[in-house]
């Protein structure tokens, strides 16, 4: 399966471009317009990148909070640093165990998060901005000579942007 995305300026030139792909006899359930009295990006499935960070995010810190405790505990078992005296020296292990965990927990936040909301969110975040901003978009999920046919009809209308994309996981 193919997308093909066209970023269109106001509602009267989606509606048009609707008309015409209707016109043309490509199959209407392929097609979608999303913006302002139609379908949200959240009900199309466009990606939401603050979940995507927080997921990522999660994900980083199962893994990192473990091995900040142990390269914490460790290191401090190495240099024999003496963080409280009252501790005493396996409380002061203990205690770089912890600080190492919450740096892990930071680093997950800090990289899994800004990376999750720069990286995962692919060209999603793009289009939910020009969403916000007014815009519409007509998107067509079809085999490829369907979409060459929509690409065709799309291109009188000027679109703002007009982007092909094939599913990795669709046939």
């Amino acid at each position: 399966m193919n997308y093909l995305v066209a970023v269109l300026q106001d509602r009267i030139q989606a509606e048009a471009a609707y008309s015409a792909l209707e016109k043309e006899g490509l199959p209407m359930d392929k097609v979608t317009i999303l913006g302002r009295g139609y379908k949200s990006a959240d009900e199309f499935g466009l990606i939401d990148p603050n979940e995507q960070a927080k997921k990522q995010s999660t994900l980083m810190a199962y893994w990192l909070i473990p091995f900040g405790f142990i390269a914490g505990f460790v290191f401090n078992l190495s240099t024999g640093i003496e963080i409280f005296h009252w501790a005493g020296a396996f409380g002061n292990h203990v205690i770089g165990g912890i600080l190492g965990a919450a740096s892990g927990a930071l680093g997950s936040i800090f990289v899994g998060g800004g990376v999750g909301l720069v990286v995962g969110s692919g060209d999603a975040l793009p289009y939910r901005n020009r969403l916000n901003a007014g815009k519409y978009l007509v998107v067509v999920k079809a085999p490829e000579t369907t979409t060459r046919v929509a690409t065709r009809i799309l291109r009188q209308f000027e679109p703002e942007n007009l982007q092909a994309y094939v599913d990795p996981d669709g046939v």
